[in-house]
């Protein structure tokens, strides 16, 4: 599996990520389901595994941490990345009157250890801000951020779904580097290709990762985009031998600047091969032949 760096340190992520956000709506959630999964990862090399503290209702966490408190040396074959500032309205926060976003010390810090106790574990090898906050306090929350930096409670630290500007801000006010962006990207989100934000990204050295890489399978239905697509996905099928998702897939990974998308599958026969994904070649004219069906448009 390859692997990208992250910043300048010698830490790295695999280049497919699992992310958990569903294993809560799993028909079997059973900690030997959660762990056959981990399982079936682990043997691909796909080592990186994507939390935040609110998937699942706040569950999650718990689900795949059962495995963990089971399993204990498993924790030293993966790398652990989560996300906090959302603050859902739920029965576990009844006192709660709106979904909210808080950046504050306070929350960033409760965050954190609820989700080592849920993961059992001392660390995690990242951690992200999941949306910007347009109530942050910079100096806080970046002082928040180094702080668990220098604890140890956190090895690496990143952002999601953020703006150049929200990200340069937060960054302004921090000793650590932020090394990581999440941002919807697929054939169906295309425009962190061309308004900026991947450029962005690379000029400040950060990662680039994808949720919702495959459009939450709405690539593959009946949209204008999908029929689109399909005689693309027909034709790689004929020339490869490879299924459309993995097809998608290949279309982020493609790239050169090495984006890591995040696969949410809970089918355990497609976590098993999605890293088949990597075998696929897409050339620069197939690349953009996906780009022009995916938006409708030629390139200007």
């Amino acid at each position: 599996m390859q692997r990208n760096r992250l910043g300048k340190s010698e830490h790295s992520l695999s280049r497919l990520i699992y992310g958990v956000w569903r294993l809560a709506d799993a028909s079997d959630t059973s900690t030997a389901a959660v762990r056959n999964k981990i399982d079936a990862c682990l043997a691909q090399g796909i080592s990186s595994f994507d939390h935040a503290d609110i998937y699942g209702n706040y569950e999650c966490e718990k689900l795949f941490g059962k495995v963990l408190k089971e399993q204990p040396s498993l924790r030293d074959s993966m790398e652990l990345i989560s996300k906090c500032d959302i603050a859902l309205i739920s029965d576990k926060y009844p006192q709660r009157r709106v979904k909210y976003y808080d950046t504050s010390s306070q929350y960033i810090h409760a965050s954190v250890e609820n989700s080592l106790s849920h993961l059992h574990t001392d660390h995690l090898d990242l951690l992200l801000i999941h949306r910007p906050d347009p109530f942050m306090d910079a100096a806080e929350t970046g002082a928040a951020l180094d702080k668990l930096i220098d604890s140890g409670k956190v090895k690496h630290l990143g952002v999601s779904n953020f703006h150049v500007w929200d990200w340069r801000l937060l960054q302004q006010h921090m000793k650590h580097k932020l090394v990581v962006n999440q941002v919807e990207m697929s054939l169906l989100h295309t425009t962190p290709f061309t308004d900026g934000s991947l450029s962005a990204m690379q000029l400040d050295s950060l990662a680039a990762m994808a949720w919702s890489p495959l459009g939450g399978g709405a690539l593959f239905g009946n949209s204008a985009c999908a029929i689109r697509l399909k005689p693309l996905f027909e034709r790689f099928k004929r020339e490869q031998g490879v299924d459309s998702d993995l097809v998608a897939l290949a279309w982020l990974l493609a790239h050169p600047a090495q984006i890591m998308p995040v696969i949410g599958t809970n089918n355990i026969e497609r976590i098993k091969s999605v890293s088949d994904a990597l075998k696929i070649e897409i050339d620069r004219e197939s690349w953009f032949e996906f780009l022009t069906a995916a938006t409708g448009q030629e390139v200007p």
